[in-house]
């Protein structure tokens, strides 16, 4: 029925303009507004009945489109550039990759091993402590003389941003051996003693002793004023540490100031990955009496905390029992 009812009215149509020559354009008006978007006789469904019309709309009708994505070379410079802005502060921050570039301190390091370093904590406030390996900058020309790296512009670049191991031939790396307020000595061949302690150290190259027998340094009793540090290689007869540079400005000793951060990690090569302990004879006890106290400090904040929080504990379950009595 809905076929004939169409049919019939627009043969009424017709005749009505046929009947009407002054109004030949009709039937291509009414061709022009019904071609894209049809409505259907009275009582039949459709858009007419306020549905929403089922032909899609053309091009010309104001639509969004969806926006082409962007090829993959045109993102490929964004990524590099937001990759070296990340390794940069990872490097300023959080750890940075050093090379090392000598024997002093065999066999913990090996020369050419690449360790990562902790830059992160120093930014807290923490300072180097007994039996770390750190790495801190050249106190007062203790590498004069040694021969000196000369990397290309691309090294450097890569080094500066941390995607490379430094290149930066003023740095150097040891194991703390006193703090602030510790005596250091050495008599004879040893042992090694901090604030009377001897010290048991097996990572002490194997052959060499504790303490050198000779008259430029090997021989000391040192005591490390607050702020500074006292550093010597692993391999003892091998390393140009605070014994033989006691004759500079500061008499041997590293200021904290020039610690860029505590080696944590061997990262390369792989079979020799690992991590860099505080060895235990620096926690024997009567040598740490220093960094006891500074712990003791630490912890006190937390527990006045702790003091702080049990009454509110206390009167929020006496709150809740009263509620739970009415």
């Amino acid at each position: 029925m809905g076929d004939v009812a169409v049919g019939a009215r627009s043969g009424h149509d017709g005749e009505e303009h046929r009947g009407h020559p002054g109004d030949e354009a009709g039937p291509a008006q009414d061709s022009a507004v019904t071609s894209g978007n049809d409505s259907p006789a009275a009582g039949e469904d459709g858009p007419g009945d306020g549905q929403p019309p089922v032909t899609g709309q053309g091009s010309g009708d104001g639509a969004p489109k969806a926006k082409k994505p962007r090829s993959f070379w045109k993102e490929l410079p964004i990524l590099i550039g937001i990759a070296l802005v990340l390794a940069l502060l990872i490097k300023t921050f959080l750890v940075q990759a050093f090379s090392i570039p000598s024997d002093s301190m065999q066999n913990t390091l090996q020369q050419g091993d690449r360790v990562l370093v902790d830059k992160l904590t120093p930014w807290f406030g923490s300072e180097p402590e007994r039996g770390e390996v750190v790495v801190f900058h050249d106190p007062d020309a203790w590498l004069a003389g040694e021969p000196t790296a000369d990397p290309n512009a691309i090294q450097t670049f890569l080094s500066w941003i941390g995607l490379m191991p430094s290149v930066e031939e003023k740095d150097l790396i040891k194991r703390v051996i006193g703090v602030g307020g510790d005596t250091v000595s050495c008599n004879k061949t040893g042992p090694l003693r901090v604030n009377g302690k001897a010290l048991n150290e097996p990572y002490v190259y194997p052959g060499n002793t504790p303490c050198s027998m000779d008259d430029q340094g090997g021989q000391f009793t040192v005591k490390v004023p607050k702020g500074f540090i006292w550093v010597m290689g692993d391999h003892r007869q091998n390393s140009r540490d605070s014994r033989y540079n006691q004759s500079d400005k500061n008499h041997g000793m590293v200021p904290v100031d020039e610690v860029v951060g505590r080696a944590i990690v061997k990262a390369w090569p792989i079979n020799r990955w690992g991590t860099l302990p505080v060895p235990a004879t620096f926690d024997q006890d009567g040598l740490n009496a220093g960094s006891a106290a500074s712990a003791a400090l630490t912890v006190a904040p937390q527990g006045a905390a702790l003091v702080g929080v049990v009454p509110v504990v206390l009167w929020r379950r006496r709150r809740a029992e009263r509620s739970g009595n009415r």
